[in-house]
């Protein structure tokens, strides 16, 4: 016990000093060779109105994400509130802002804490919620690639051209290797689940998952699926028009086609799913690509490109910053408050 009280504050220290040196490097990467007098030149013409408007739909992904969630969890027999929902999903946010992918987890527990919905099963609907976004990101992938390929193309060469072209006979070995653990894992787990089944440890890892199956499988057992689904476009609808609209904010990004607006949400949404705190560092870079790209397919000069891409990006990620920040510190006394609630009855 003794052990764990002090692996575990060391392995948070290890986790965030990564996340923050990720940031660091993908911010040296965004910001090399980029002069800062430009750049500031840009947020002195923004129109920051737009940028308000898209904070508005950002928001209400957070509410159609919530609605949704309350959806997930009702074929388990659970019905919570949406007001709770939304503000433990403000909650899990924020705390990604601390340690990367701790949100998930600090969600589900937030949930308990004001709505007894055990951890286990709210966090299978959670990796469901996942599943389900990396379609609707899948999704939008292939609206990039039907209506914007050229700029693809050009940032797929723009990023290939900068690595070198170096021979890589050994890349499948690490899969196999893989592979091959996993298989003899599996063999392990077979040979010695009887033995296993002993250890307390054990029956609370198999407890946690058989949970977590549960939360993934109330998919199929939920009534209104049609709610489900047009609530899951609602939210990458609201995504994207979060995204898009910041454009009309900048004087070079405001003739941005809705083809170009897809472009830019793949590519942020790529940036963000880098381990860097926030995805500070890494959004910035690849919007600063990203728009180069846009920039060398429409014959632009790309420098101007990358310029214009940060100056976004800085806007963008900023206004999503505050949104997270100021919604989760509302969170944390609204959820006290009905935590108490559900102790005093």
């Amino acid at each position: 016990m003794e052990e764990h009280k002090k692996t575990g504050p060391l392995k948070t220290i290890i986790t965030v000093t990564v996340s923050l040196a990720i940031a660091i490097l993908f911010m040296w990467f965004a910001l090399k060779g980029m002069e800062f007098t430009k750049i500031a030149g840009y947020f002195a013409k923004a129109n920051y109105l737009w940028v308000f408007v898209a904070a508005v739909f950002g928001i209400l992904a957070y509410w159609f994400r919530a609605v949704r969630w309350n959806l997930l969890l009702e074929p388990m027999g659970y019905k919570i509130s949406n007001s709770n929902a939304f503000w433990t999903i403000s909650f899990g946010y924020l705390m990604n802002l601390t340690i990367p992918r701790s949100g998930e987890l600090a969600r589900s527990t937030a949930l308990f804490g004001v709505e007894k919905v055990p951890v286990d099963k709210s966090f299978g609907t959670i990796i469901l919620e996942r599943v389900v976004d990396l379609v609707c990101m899948g999704g939008f992938l292939l609206l990039t690639l039907i209506f914007k390929y050229d700029a693809i193309l050009a940032f797929y060469r723009y990023v290939t051209d900068a690595k070198s072209k170096a021979a890589e006979p050994e890349s499948g070995s690490g899969l196999y290797i893989f592979l091959g653990l996993v298989l003899v894992a599996a063999i392990l787990f077979f040979t010695l689940r009887k033995t296993l089944k002993q250890f307390v440890i054990y029956q609370k890892i198999l407890k946690f998952a058989t949970g977590i199956f549960h939360g993934l499988m109330s998919i199929f057992r939920m009534k209104q699926k049609v709610k489900f689904i047009l609530l899951s476009v609602a939210i990458w609808v609201s995504y994207y028009l979060a995204a898009y609209l910041v454009c009309f904010a900048l004087p070079e990004t405001s003739d941005f086609t809705f083809a170009d607006g897809f472009f830019i949400i793949v590519v942020g949404t790529l940036g963000m799913m880098v381990p860097a705190s926030g995805g500070i560092g890494a959004f910035h870079f690849a919007l600063k690509l990203g728009i180069m790209a846009l920039f060398l397919s429409m014959g632009k000069n790309p420098e101007e490109g990358g310029e214009v891409g940060l100056s976004y990006a800085f806007i963008s990620h900023t206004m999503q910053l505050v949104i997270m920040v100021v919604m989760g510190v509302i969170s944390v006394p609204v959820l006290a408050k009905e935590r108490a609630k559900l102790l005093s009855k």
